[in-house]
């Protein structure tokens, strides 16, 4: 049986197989030539590094292929890593995929059924109608794709996960604060991350495509909310500017890649519960491969902190 990546430990001396999901090249400042790779199955990743690397096994190793991995696992800055010492071929058709990527918590049919629900509430007709449009065109890689690639629902069915999570928040806001324009919150909250799908490259695997690194999905997005307004005859309508300043505000500030501020208060709580959300997701994960009275390795998205998993539950 496979050992998994939950189940490493440091110290350990194995061979296990895992599926890479990132790779980079690079070269010491001693100019020995190095990999640094991401090794990850249905438990999690990690990360490792092969030292030295000869030029005959740099050039097998892809993303989005599974290997045979001889290494050791050693923690480094309180986190595991893996010494990798070689990364052998094998028969990709006899792995199942799903034993190496990691999904969602939650149940494909009930992110169907969340989405669909939030749709059919919105009481708005504009809402509504642009929001049934792009849910028909991207019904099925809507629920199959991350929300990144890497930091926060990274996994395949993440970008629906992370709109399901974000629409329960809202909901619960809306019932606390009824001045909140429900309809163009929720609304706000189902298209503001679609423009991902053509940001990023797939479930697997996930790389920035060509359009992710020159426009990115925020402006993606912005394009596609206008074409869509005007194909059902909404261009200049109130609720199609509402709609895209949501979606271009939604980062909450310029600096974080957003090219306006929030000027309505459901862009801002949108902004809001976005950041809530990735933050909570990407604790949860850095604190799951974290023992009990130690820190997490600092976490970039979180301002380069590291938190400490406490020994009491």
């Amino acid at each position: 049986m496979n050992v998994k990546v939950k189940d490493l430990t440091d110290g350990q001396s194995l061979t296990f197989y895992g599926l890479v999901t990132n790779l980079v090249k690079g070269v010491t400042s001693n100019g020995a030539p190095y990999l640094s790779v991401t090794l990850s199955d249905n438990t999690g990743s990690i990360e490792g590094k092969v030292w030295d690397v000869k030029e005959e096994q740099a050039k097998i190793v892809e993303t989005g292929r599974i290997y045979e991995v001889r290494c050791e696992v050693l923690k480094y800055r309180n986190a595991l890593q893996l010494r990798v010492h070689s990364l052998n071929n094998v028969d990709q058709q006899s792995f199942d995929l799903a034993e190496f990527v990691t999904s969602s918590w939650i149940a494909k049919d009930v992110l169907k059924e969340k989405v669909k629900d939030a749709i059919y509430s919105v009481r708005n007709e504009i809402y509504r109608k642009i929001l049934i449009r792009f849910f028909t065109d991207y019904q099925q890689e809507f629920f199959d794709y991350p929300a990144a690639s890497k930091n926060h629902h990274n996994f395949v069915g993440g970008l629906a996960t992370h709109v399901v999570g974000m629409l329960d928040i809202a909901n619960d806001l809306c019932q606390l604060y009824p001045q909140l324009n429900r309809d163009l919150l929720i609304s706000g909250v189902l298209l503001h991350d679609i423009g991902k799908i053509t940001e990023l490259s797939g479930p697997i695997a996930t790389e920035y495509t060509l359009q992710g690194k020159l426009l990115g999905h925020i402006s993606v997005m912005n394009a596609k909310v206008a074409q869509v307004a005007q194909e059902l005859g909404y261009a200049d309508s109130e609720e199609e500017t509402l709609l895209r300043h949501m979606v271009l505000s939604h980062h909450g500030k310029l600096e974080y890649g957003s090219p306006v501020m929030p000027y309505l208060m459901e862009a801002e709580v949108l902004s809001l519960i976005d950041n809530l959300d990735a933050r909570i997701i990407a604790l949860t994960t850095a604190l799951s491969n974290t023992e009990e009275g130690s820190f997490t390795s600092r976490l970039f998205p979180l301002e380069n902190r590291a938190f400490y998993k406490p020994k009491t539950k």
